[in-house]
């Protein structure tokens, strides 16, 4: 068995890529992350089998269906854009 196939594995990196999107905010780790844990979850359950390529296709797919979802639901919102009018230096 390779380390690909343990499901432990994939939770671990899921939630190492959880906290480095803590420590480099930029919401782009996030995804990853999800899609690693929806990995393990997916192996630990049996609901996930094959190679490494299944494997990575299933984590490609599901990070990139995870960022999008999160991208409508927490991303840019109309009107965030901060227009300064007058400096405050200025005076």
């Amino acid at each position: 068995m390779t380390i690909w196939a343990v499901w432990w594995v994939w939770i671990v990196a899921g939630f190492a890529l959880g906290v480095l999107e803590v420590i480099l905010p930029g919401f782009i780790f996030v995804g990853f992350a999800i899609g690693a844990v929806i990995v393990g979850l997916g192996l630990g359950l049996g609901l996930l089998g094959g190679g490494l390529a299944v494997l990575l296709l299933v984590f490609a797919v599901s990070s990139l269906i995870a960022w999008v979802v999160l991208r409508r639901v927490l991303g840019v919102r109309q009107g965030q854009i901060k227009l300064w009018d007058r400096d405050i230096n200025e005076d």
